[in-house]
This record gives C-alpha cells, sequence and structure tokens, in this order.
C-alpha cells in the first residue's frame, strides 16, 4: 500500500517552521479564546503576527510564533477575561428573568481590570514609553474630539477621559517649552516635541465636527485606546512629578466649563509649583506644623483656582512663560525656544483655531488670550502686539498692534525667526505653508518661499548666501567676494594661487588615475609628459570616465543575487519617479512665472 504523500510517522515531533509558528486558528483552538478576545489581547500584550520563511499551512493564513501564544497564555488576565465573561451570563440571565433587583446588585459587584502590570511589562523604562508615544497621542487626541455614541460602544465618560489627558499633556508641553515643529494639513494639525532626547511626533484632528462612517472597526480602536489611556496616564504622571507637582491637577469648575481646560491647568501648574516651593522651606517644622502648613496652602490652592480672573493678569498660560527656580536643566533649543515670543502678547478672534495657537504661542514663550468669557486680557488692551485674524476683513482695527493670519505663527515657529507680516496681513493670500518634516535637499527640489526663509534666517544670523540666481560655488569665487566687499584685493590673489594649486594638483591625479585604467605606469607617463609628449592624442585614447563609472555599476549589479538587485532596481525607480516629479515642479513653477510676466 502506497503512503500518503505528506505522510509522517505517528509520534514524530515537528521541526523548523512547523515548531515555531502556528496558524491563528491553531491559537484559537490552542487558547480557547473567541477571535474578538485573542484580538484584544494580542493588542494588550504587543504581540504582532509572523512571516516565517516556509509558510507551512499556505501563504492565505496568519502566523503567530509559538512562544507569543504562550506569552498569551500564562498571562492572569487572560483567566481574568474569562471570569468577567462568565459574571456577563448571569447579569443577562438575571435581565431575562426580569429580576431587577438581582441584575442591579450583579451590576454593582462585577469584577474589573486594571492594566498598569503591562504598561511596566512593555516599557521597562521610561524613555522606551517615550518612544512609543507617537501613535497613544493620535488616538487619544482623536477620541477627545469625537461624540459619544451609544452604538459604537463610545461613552460620554471615555471622551472627557480622553480630553483631560491630552490637556494635561499639552499643558506640559507648555510649560516645559518641549515644542519644536508645527504643521497644519488636511488631515490635521502635526505637532512634534522633543523629551528626553525623543522626538515625539503626533496629528490632532481639526476643530470641525467629527462623522462617524462604518467601514471603521471601532471595536478594534477601543481596544487600543484602552491601553493607551492608561500609558499617557502613566506618562503624564511622570512628567508632572518631574515638576514637583501633584497629579491628577485639580482644575477651576467654572473654567473648565467654559472650555478652557488648558488655561486652566497652567493655573494649576503655577499654583502647585509656589506651593511646592513653599513646602520645601518647611521641611524642618515638626509634624504638626507640616499638617497645618499643608491644610493651609491646601485652601489658598483651591482659593486661587476657583476665585474670579483679576483683569490685570498677565495672559493665558502665564505660568508656562514664568521663569522658575528649581527647574531642570534646559538645552539650548528649549531656551532658545522660551524666549522665542517673548515681550510679546496676542489676541485670537473667534475664527482661528485657539485650542491650536493655546497650545503652540505659550509653548514659544507668547502670552495669549481669546475673545470669549474667562479670558486673561481684553481685546481692547493697548498692550497687544499681534491679533490673529482669519477672515476676509476687519471692521475695526487698533493701531498699536499688528493684524495677521494664523499661518504667521506657525510659519514663524518651524523657521524659529520672526518673519515679516507684510505676507500675512488680513485679506491678503499668505505664502505656501511649508512642512518642517521635509527635507528639501534630499528631495531635489527647493520651493521659492524657502529660499526666501533662508536668506532671511541668514540674515538674522549675520551670515552670507548667493544671490537668487546663483549658487555655492559662486560665493567661492575670489572675484564676486572682492566685487561684495568681503575680501581684499591681496587676499583674493592668496586664494587665487591656492585654487590654482589645488587645480593643479587635482589635474595630476586624475592623469595618473587614467594612466592606470590603460595599464601604463604612472611614472613613465608622467616622464612622456615632461618630454613633451602630445597631450591632445593622449586626451583623445584616454577612456571615458562616465563610461568607466558606468561599467563599475554594472559588474556591481551583476555580483548581486536576485533579492539586492531587484530591490536595487525598485530603488532606481523610486528615485527616477522623485527625479520625474521635481521636474514637474519646475515646469509648473516656469508656467506659473510665465503666465505673471503676460497679466503684467
Amino acid at each position: 500500500m502506497a503512503k500518503p504523500k505528506h505522510y509522517r510517522p505517528p509520534g514524530k515531533k515537528k521541526e523548523g517552521a512547523a515548531a515555531r509558528y502556528m496558524t491563528r486558528s491553531q491559537a484559537l483552538k490552542h487558547l480557547q479564546v473567541n477571535l474578538s478576545l485573542f484580538r484584544r489581547l494580542c493588542i494588550l500584550k504587543g504581540v504582532f503576527p509572523r512571516e516565517p520563511k516556509k509558510k507551512v499551512k499556505g501563504n492565505h493564513h496568519t502566523y503567530y510564533h509559538v512562544k507569543d501564544v504562550a506569552f498569551i497564555q500564562h498571562d492572569p488576565l487572560l483567566e481574568k477575561f474569562r471570569e468577567i465573561r462568565a459574571y456577563q451570563k448571569k447579569i443577562n440571565k438575571a435581565k431575562a428573568k426580569k429580576n431587577e433587583e438581582l441584575a442591579h446588585l450583579l451590576l454593582s459587584r462585577q469584577p474589573n481590570y486594571k492594566l498598569d502590570r503591562l504598561i511596566r511589562e512593555r516599557y521597562p523604562t521610561f524613555v522606551d514609553a517615550l518612544r512609543d508615544l507617537d501613535d497613544c497621542l493620535t488616538m487619544v487626541h482623536l477620541f477627545a474630539v469625537l461624540p459619544a455614541l451609544d452604538r459604537l460602544k463610545l461613552d460620554v465618560k471615555r471622551v472627557h477621559n480622553c480630553r483631560r489627558l491630552s490637556h494635561e499633556w499639552q499643558a506640559y508641553i507648555c510649560r516645559t517649552h518641549k515644542l519644536r515643529k508645527v504643521f497644519v494639513s488636511v488631515k490635521g494639525i502635526y505637532y512634534q516635541a522633543e523629551i528626553k532626547g525623543q522626538k515625539i511626533t503626533w496629528l490632532t484632528p481639526h476643530a470641525l465636527q467629527q462623522v462617524l462612517t462604518d467601514d471603521v472597526d471601532f471595536n478594534v480602536m477601543l481596544n487600543f485606546l484602552e491601553f493607551y489611556e492608561t500609558l499617557l496616564g502613566f506618562v503624564n504622571f511622570k512628567l508632572y512629578h518631574s515638576l514637583n507637582v501633584k497629579y491628577p491637577p485639580i482644575l477651576d469648575p467654572r473654567l473648565e466649563a467654559l472650555a478652557a481646560d488648558l488655561y486652566a491647568l497652567s493655573r494649576y501648574l503655577n499654583a502647585s509649583s509656589m506651593t511646592s516651593m513653599v513646602g520645601a522651606q518647611n521641611d524642618a517644622s515638626s509634624a504638626i506644623e507640616q499638617d497645618e502648613v499643608q491644610r493651609d496652602e491646601s485652601e489658598l490652592r483651591l482659593a486661587q483656582l476657583q476665585h474670579q480672573l483679576p483683569s490685570n493678569e498677565p495672559g493665558s498660560l502665564m505660568s508656562l512663560v514664568a521663569d522658575e527656580s528649581g527647574e531642570a536643566e534646559e538645552d539650548d533649543d528649549t531656551r532658545e525656544c522660551k524666549k522665542f515670543f517673548k515681550n510679546m502678547k496676542f489676541f485670537l478672534s473667534r475664527e482661528v483655531p485657539r485650542e491650536s495657537l493655546l497650545l503652540v504661542i505659550p509653548a514659544f514663550g507668547g502670552i495669549v488670550s481669546w475673545e470669549g468669557e474667562g479670558a486673561p486680557f481684553k481685546e481692547d488692551d493697548e498692550s497687544i502686539t499681534y491679533q490673529i485674524v482669519d477672515r476676509p476683513t476687519q471692521g475695526h482695527k487698533y493701531l498699536s498692534r499688528d493684524y495677521i493670519q494664523p499661518q504667521w505663527v506657525y510659519d514663524c515657529v518651524n523657521a524659529r525667526i520672526i518673519l515679516p507680516t507684510a505676507e500675512y496681513m488680513v485679506g491678503s493670500v499668505p505664502p505656501p505653508h511649508l512642512s518642517p518634516f521635509v527635507n528639501n535637499e534630499a528631495e531635489g527640489y527647493v520651493p521659492e518661499y524657502a529660499e526666501t526663509i533662508k536668506r532671511l534666517q541668514a540674515a538674522a544670523k549675520n551670515e552670507v548666501l548667493p544671490l537668487p540666481g546663483f549658487g555655492k560655488e559662486d560665493l567661492e569665487d575670489p572675484q564676486n567676494l572682492l566685487a561684495e566687499g568681503y575680501m581684499s584685493r591681496a587676499e583674493t590673489i592668496e586664494v587665487a594661487e591656492k585654487k590654482q594649486k589645488l587645480k593643479a594638483l587635482e589635474n595630476q591625479y586624475l592623469d595618473e588615475l587614467k594612466s592606470e585604467l590603460q595599464g601604463v605606469n604612472p611614472s613613465s607617463s608622467h616622464e612622456k609628459q615632461l618630454s613633451g609628449g602630445d597631450a591632445d592624442a593622449r586626451e583623445e585614447s584616454a577612456p571615458d570616465m562616465e563610461q568607466i563609472a558606468e561599467d563599475a555599476a554594472n559588474i556591481s549589479t551583476v555580483i548581486m543575487s536576485r533579492k539586492k538587485r531587484k530591490l536595487y532596481e525598485a530603488m532606481k525607480i523610486g528615485q527616477k519617479r522623485k527625479k520625474d516629479h521635481v521636474n514637474l515642479l519646475k515646469e509648473r513653477k516656469k508656467k506659473v512665472e510665465a503666465n505673471k510676466s503676460k497679466n503684467k
């Protein structure tokens, strides 16, 4: 009797990929859970599918490592979820029998769980948590603006918690001046901060009504959000304690009702910092005296938070721009950001993105207020230097301030210079909003406004840059430097002689390299040059250097493996596509300039 094709003798152990990986259906059967619970456990534990070199069950399966499945199996959270599922069946049974009293009693005693252990397990150090914070912040900021819907299991309590966590994070960024880049796009507003050497980038949606579509699996997103809420709470706790501030903060209920949570958090940071300074002076007192002082300080802090804001307060988020002793050491970038908008007061009109500007302006040392209740100062304050307006015309104007569009703030922050306000005035079309996350030199195309900003930066630093239409090689020409007055005639002659010597040495090196490629001894070739050989004939017989480089590249591709050669060809295709895109942008720019010249 013939054996089947894939016959395995009984009792033989699996080897290779079959022993190291299992499919998702095998993992479900091994753990005895359904698909939704398995996905939830994988999200919470940080387990992702693997790609084995040899897929034993076929390419249409999802594979997991055996150790990852065992990692989930031995976690106490799996047993807790089974307990909750069994308890939920009791509640449903009581409701089905219309025993409302028993159902209410069971709901009040429903078991719960925490994810604190998983946070410490997945992130051994604080830097590890900061490194994995990008998606966390984006998700929390997204759900902070979503409407609460019962059909999506998105309750009001969760939305409020996301909003609280996002404002606590923003208040810390403002207080420590850690914001570095801002970019307004169609998707939302991108921010980048730098904390403990880690660059953290997140996206916040625009302040518009969010429409929830049916093609999004909110169950998976809510599983991620459950873990991210706990993670961000841990991070905020650590960051606030680094400033000697108690966490969670106590907000002024009046400001919270007016949707001024970020401003209320700033006042709390200031009051808490003052309290910690007073407490440090009383460390030597007795225990009874310490209790009395702390009780008085708590009452004083609550009174400061709940009283009416005085009209002469120095502005929104005042504590975030105040210098305080005992603060952690700051790097040069933080000190620069802290003083960027120093001695500038901004007032926000109703139509501008208030929450974004309340984050950006104080993070760079500015003082800001807005139009509405709870604002630190009114619009008629004569000390206001800039008013942010996003409308075609402005009815009443104060001559002591500039009326500019919100893009001016973002462009100044990204360029790190105070840009001229002429192109950002009310009613004018602002210049292109350039992304600070794009490297123009690497992309091969530098927009015109980027060159203008570069010249303004050089002028602020007293550097020399070439004029429009000239390159860096024009600055290296001593005659141009002499004409511009940057060098004297003696220095020009000295530089020209040095460049001539370097050019002669470079030509000699190239001639020797060509002789080696021809198989001729470089010394004999050099003697022939000294004996007066025909230079023109030698140049005609010399091989083309570009052709030699091309042949060398072809040889290197021939000796590559098939996989590397395919990757190399894909890279070349990507470079060609990028070059074609740059050429297209240049052609469009020429057409726009030609149309402008025709209209003139």
